[in-house]
């Protein structure tokens, strides 16, 4: 009996085991085959390098099932293929998909051909069966074509997928008018369609054609180019719409309360980003489904409307970054028990949030964020809240202690940013917290906190610059393991860094202690930081040679040891860091030569070397595939300068060297933007291959010893002769590697998350002469693009040029600051000048020019320094405009210039039309009187001698009497004689 009941017991088993594996078929070998086809088409649109990438989970070994491939999904019954997913591509060229390749996944109902590859899809095609193609897919429910480059001849083609529910198109290149006949109109036929994603497109005008998609509840129209709220209006007639994106546009108007608030049925709204302007409309109380309402970074005033407390299903409230002023009551959402997530700030700085000390509102928040709202103390309504995970009061006006219940109160807080308030203490609470992300700088804490380690180990950012702290460095940080963000630039403290600090924070990736007093040798050898990655130590008193303290950070990029009191040489173990992208190491005391390594590592875009005592001569070329800004300036270097030294150089500085020789025929001088020469010993003239410079921006040949005239060719560089998008600088961007990402809070297009970056930032800054001083020109900082962008400079002074001033100089229409001062150059001033109307500093001071000043330079508005002192100059200063600004400076050194601001009246008044006339007609009339008083100086003298000859070929009375008188003065001389 036991036998016969084991035996039943395995047959059972066995069945049970069979039926298992009849219900997972693996995949059918005609589908097989057709994965293999399309990949095949995809590799032989695929870069070599990248034919590796190319879905290599689908293979042709039999035993490999397909249903087990990346991207691949398959019905557990049937075997058949029911999702598909290609990955990311790297093709040669953006190419199109051939539809007919899809035909075989007859039962597919997911469909990704989204990508974050190189020149991905931008189209379909099919020889056959043509724009119905996709409908041979008849159970095709989600398609995602997202992150490519496709256009607006796809719509015939989706117009033939009538079973889709979900169509994704985000990131890609659909533009021009919204609908696009003949196109977009063809998507009236998805009647199954219930969400439609078009973020990230070009798309603008009416909405009039998605009115026939009755299914549609979730649409998302943001990063287009919709500017109306005219072109909402149609909208309203999309019933079932529950969800609405229309963020990042440039929509200007109050919101249109007739589409909004008669969505009934509208669960998330999302306008950030827009013009929008007025009040907060009452209206919108009214939509009770509502969980997402977005309308921050707009222009929107006023208060809360009190109908907002009729809102019971709000989660998410964000009125970031708009114009509220005046007082602000938070009252209407006192019993939204629901709200999870509430933003609040005004870009205006003048709003003042009111809410009573016995305010005890109904939610339970885990993000609040109330920035410039001039909060003098912490809301007192945040000691009931439990459940916060991010509270950031920033920029406001909280001063005193930080309170401790902060962190005791809510043991879920990750993000807790105070920055930019006045707070003078920070003591940490008696427990252990998980806290992860702490931003307080910007404060008057001038003490660091006590044992963060202890009650903050967990700490993976940690700001707390420009604060004031005094004495040496904290060494609790050296116990805080998980520390990858480290900022404490700005402050006074003193000494050397600790060892438990250099050996005990392993996991830094970012490190900033600029603007400090630490001393002592630059790191030493026992130095542990394998995984970082930006250091920045500038502006401190490290002294000593650069040790080998970084020798096993492999992976840094960013470099930053300027303005300290290094000696030495750069050391050799720097070149072994193939990732170095910047390296800044400027206003030290290093020598020797630039090493050939240093110019050949293949990511270095930015490299600091000013202000050191470097010698010997300039490297030959620079390795750079990406261009490179490189600054040399203020150093000893000798020798000429490399005629292929500009070759992958955006920005080249080598001013106040000791560089000898004529300027070399530059080649390869395509990526040269800026180009300073001056204070050097450079020789002879200005080549004419200069000319060729044409995405030029500032060139500095000041100070030099050129001679010879100026190349009128120089009209050919890009001062305004290029389209603007063909000679755009490129500023080193800025680095973002995120090493911290925290999702808060998620909906069906929103997703709130805080990002935690390595950000850095390099701040270009040009020295160039302008409007008679150095003005500093900065490209990128932490807080702004600059104006180096906006940039364009030509200086030739202190030189010994002569010759001309070529007209051609005014076609260069985009210069801002001209200076051919302390030359000899000895033309007029050229009329063409007028042309500049960008210009801002003009200076032709110490010049042998003549002739009067052109009339038409008073058309200059933009003009703040004119200079021609100390030239031959004559005639009435011109008046008007920027004119009446100069002063007598300006024309000193000119004896024969007349009228204001100079004391010298003029003798000829001039009527007023001769006025009108300008000085073009002054030139030709002074050129004239010259040339009438020339000719008849010489046609006098060569008459009296042709007559005195006459009279001594003749015998007559007058020849005797002129040879008496001439005996006669000839004795007498004798007798005066002694």
């Amino acid at each position: 009996m036991e036998g016969k009941f084991f035996w039943g017991q395995y047959l059972i088993w066995v069945m049970l085991l069979l039926g298992q594996l009849h219900g997972c078929k693996g995949c059918i070998m005609k589908e097989r085959e057709a994965l293999l086809e399309l990949k095949k088409y995809l590799m032989s649109r695929s870069r070599e390098s990248g034919l590796d990438y190319v879905l290599p989970t689908w293979t042709n070994d039999t035993k490999s099932d397909c249903c087990q491939w990346d991207g691949i999904k398959c019905n557990r019954t049937s075997g058949r293929v029911i999702g598909l997913s290609v990955g990311d591509m790297y093709f040669k060229e953006s190419s199109p998909l051939n539809l007919s390749l899809l035909h075989p996944f007859e039962e597919v109902r997911s469909l990704n051909l989204s990508t974050e590859g190189y020149n991905e899809f931008n189209g379909f095609f099919d020889d056959v069966e043509g724009y119905r193609s996709l409908s041979r897919l008849r159970n095709l429910q989600i398609m995602d074509l997202s992150t490519n480059y496709f256009n607006n001849s796809i719509f015939p083609f989706l117009n033939a997928a009538t079973s889709l529910t979900t169509l994704i198109l985000t990131y890609n290149e659909m533009d021009g008018p919204f609908p696009i006949k003949d196109y977009l109109s063809g998507l009236k036929d998805l009647t199954n369609l219930e969400l439609l994603d078009l973020r990230a497109n070009k798309l603008k005008g009416s909405m009039q054609e998605l009115t026939h998609l009755k299914k549609l509840r979730a649409l998302d129209l943001s990063s287009n180019e919709f500017s109306s709220s005219i072109e909402l209006q149609e909208l309203k007639n999309l019933i079932n719409l529950e969800v609405f994106g229309l963020a990042q546009n440039h929509v200007d108007g109050p919101i249109p309360i007739e589409v909004f608030c008669k969505i009934k049925n509208l669960r998330e709204l999302d306008l950030r980003g827009n013009h929008f302007v007025g009040q907060l409309p009452i209206c919108l109380g009214s939509l009770k489904n509502l969980r997402v309402l977005d309308l921050s970074s707009n222009q929107l005033s006023g208060n809360l409307p009190s109908s907002f407390s009729s809102l019971v299903s709000l989660e998410y409230l964000s009125l970031l970054e708009n114009n509220f002023a005046g007082s602000f009551s938070l009252n209407p959402l006192t019993n939204l028990t629901k709200l999870k997530v509430f933003k609040l700030s005004s870009r205006s700085q003048t709003i003042q949030v009111k809410m009573e000390s016995t305010w005890q509102p109904k939610f339970q928040l885990s993000v609040v964020v109330l920035r410039f709202c001039s909060l003098e103390k912490i809301p007192s309504f945040l000691v009931y809240q439990k459940k916060l995970r991010l509270v950031d009061l920033s920029s406001n006006k909280l001063f005193g202690n930080i309170p401790t219940w902060l962190l005791t109160n809510n043991p879920e807080l990750e993000v807790l940013q105070l920055k930019n308030n006045s707070f003078i203490s920070f003591p940490m609470p008696t427990i252990v917290h998980n806290l992860q992300i702490l931003d307080f700088s910007a404060n008057n804490i001038g003490k660091f906190p006590d044992k963060m380690d202890h009650a903050l180990p967990n700490l993976v950012r940690l700001n707390g610059s420009n604060n004031g702290f005094q004495g040496y460095f904290p060494t609790a940080i050296g116990e805080m393991k998980n520390i990858s963000f480290l900022d404490l630039s700005n402050n006074n403290f003193s000494g050397k860094l600790p060892r438990s600090f250099v050996t005990g924070c392993v996991s830094l990736m970012f490190l900033k202690l600029s603007h400090n007093k630490f001393s002592g040798h630059f790191l030493p050898r026992e130095t542990n930081f394998p995984s970082l990655d930006v250091l920045r130590m500038d502006n401190n008193l490290f002294t000593g040679k650069i040790g080998g303290g970084l020798h096993n950070s492999t992976m840094l990029r960013i470099l930053d040891m300027s303005n300290n009191e290094l000696t030495g040489a750069i050391p050799r173990w720097l070149f072994e860091f193939s990732y170095l992208d910047y390296v800044l190491i400027s206003n030290n005391f290093l020598e020797g030569t630039i090493p050939p390594s240093l110019l050949g590592m293949p990511f270095l875009s930015f490299l600091d070397l000013s202000g050191n005592q470097f010698s010997g001569a300039l490297p030959l070329h620079v390795d750079s595939e990406l261009g490179i800004y490189m600054f040399l300036q203020n150093n000893n270097f000798t020798g000429p300068i490399p005629d292929t030294l500009l070759q992958s150089v955006q920005i080249l500085d080598m001013r106040n060297n000791k560089l000898s020789g004529s300027i070399p025929q530059f080649v390869d001088t395509e990526s040269i933007n800026i180009l300073l020469l001056r204070g050097n010993n450079l020789t002879g003239s200005i080549p004419r291959e200069l000319c060729d410079l044409r995405n030029i921006r500032l060139l500095d040949l000041s100070d030099n010893k050129l001679n010879g005239v100026i190349p009128s060719c120089l009209s050919n560089l890009s001062f305004g002769r290029l389209q603007e998008d063909t000679m755009a600088l490129n500023i080193p961007p800025s680095f973002l590697q995120t090493s911290l990402e925290l999702e808060l809070y998620k909906s069906t297009f929103l997703v709130d998350k805080i990002e935690v970056d390595r950000s850095t930032y390099q701040e270009t800054e040009i020295k160039f002469a302008a409007k008679q001083r150095y003005d500093s020109y900065s490209g990128r900082s932490e807080f702004s693009e600059g104006i180096l962008r906006l940039m364009y400079g030509l200086d030739l002074s202190n030189n010994e040029l002569s010759g001309v001033i070529p007209t051609e100089l005014g076609g260069l229409l985009k210069l801002r600051t001209l200076n051919l001062s302390h030359n000899s150059l000895s033309s007029s001033i050229p009329s063409s000048f007028s042309k500049l109307k960008d210009i801002e500093s003009l200076d032709l001071s110490h010049n042998m020019l003549h002739g009067s000043i052109p009339h038409q330079l008073t058309s200059l508005t933009s003009l703040a320094v004119f200079d021609v002192s100390y030239n031959n100059l004559s005639g009435i200063i011109p008046q008007g405009k920027q004119f009446n600004t100069f002063e007598e400076d300006s024309y000193l050194g000119n004896p024969l210039l007349c009228g204001p601001p100079t004391s010298r009246s003029c003798e000829t008044k001039k009527s007023p039309e001769e006025a009108d006339n300008g000085g073009e007609e002054e030139d030709d009339e002074a050129a004239i009187d010259m040339v009438v008083f020339y000719f008849s100086t010489s046609s006098t003298y060569v008459t009296a001698l042709i007559g005195i000859l006459a009279l001594m070929c003749f015998d007559c009375p007058w020849r005797r009497a002129w040879l008496r008188f001439v005996d006669v003065f000839i004795v007498a001389v004798k007798n005066m004689l002694p």
